[in-house]
Protein backbone atom coordinates (compact mmCIF):
# COMPACT_ATOMS: atom_id res chain seq x y z
CA UNK A 1 0.00 0.00 0.00
CA UNK A 2 1.39 3.40 -0.89
CA UNK A 3 1.72 6.27 1.47
CA UNK A 4 -0.09 9.54 0.66
CA UNK A 5 3.27 11.27 0.95
CA UNK A 6 5.00 8.97 -1.52
CA UNK A 7 6.15 10.64 -4.71
CA UNK A 8 5.09 8.81 -7.83
CA UNK A 9 6.63 9.08 -11.25
CA UNK A 10 4.29 10.58 -13.82
CA UNK A 11 4.61 8.94 -17.20
CA UNK A 12 3.87 11.00 -20.28
CA UNK A 13 1.41 9.46 -22.73
CA UNK A 14 2.68 8.37 -26.09
CA UNK A 15 1.12 10.14 -29.09
CA UNK A 16 -0.96 7.04 -29.86
CA UNK A 17 -2.35 6.86 -26.32
CA UNK A 18 -3.04 10.61 -26.29
CA UNK A 19 -4.89 10.35 -29.62
CA UNK A 20 -6.94 7.41 -28.36
CA UNK A 21 -7.88 9.31 -25.20
CA UNK A 22 -8.86 12.34 -27.30
CA UNK A 23 -11.12 10.16 -29.49
CA UNK A 24 -12.81 8.67 -26.43
CA UNK A 25 -13.35 12.14 -24.93
CA UNK A 26 -14.78 13.44 -28.20
CA UNK A 27 -17.20 10.50 -28.53
CA UNK A 28 -18.31 10.96 -24.92
CA UNK A 29 -18.84 14.69 -25.48
CA UNK A 30 -20.89 14.05 -28.62
CA UNK A 31 -22.98 11.41 -26.83
CA UNK A 32 -23.66 13.79 -23.93
CA UNK A 33 -24.62 16.59 -26.34
CA UNK A 34 -27.06 14.31 -28.17
CA UNK A 35 -28.55 13.10 -24.89
CA UNK A 36 -28.98 16.69 -23.66
CA UNK A 37 -30.60 17.75 -26.95
CA UNK A 38 -33.04 14.82 -26.84
CA UNK A 39 -33.86 15.64 -23.22
CA UNK A 40 -34.59 19.29 -24.09
CA UNK A 41 -36.68 18.34 -27.15
CA UNK A 42 -38.65 15.84 -25.05
CA UNK A 43 -39.49 18.46 -22.43
CA UNK A 44 -40.41 21.02 -25.09
CA UNK A 45 -42.69 18.54 -26.86
CA UNK A 46 -44.34 17.35 -23.64
CA UNK A 47 -44.96 20.95 -22.58
CA UNK A 48 -46.70 21.77 -25.88
CA UNK A 49 -48.75 18.54 -25.70
CA UNK A 50 -49.85 19.21 -22.11
CA UNK A 51 -51.01 22.73 -23.02
CA UNK A 52 -53.20 21.21 -25.70
CA UNK A 53 -54.64 22.61 -28.90
CA UNK A 54 -56.32 25.50 -27.06
CA UNK A 55 -52.89 27.14 -26.84
CA UNK A 56 -53.16 28.19 -30.48
CA UNK A 57 -56.84 29.33 -30.28
CA UNK A 58 -56.34 32.03 -27.67
CA UNK A 59 -56.85 35.73 -28.32
CA UNK A 60 -53.76 37.82 -28.70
Amino acid sequence: MSSPYEIRAVEADTPEVAAAKARVRRRRSIALAIALALFAITFYTLTIVKMGPALFDRAL
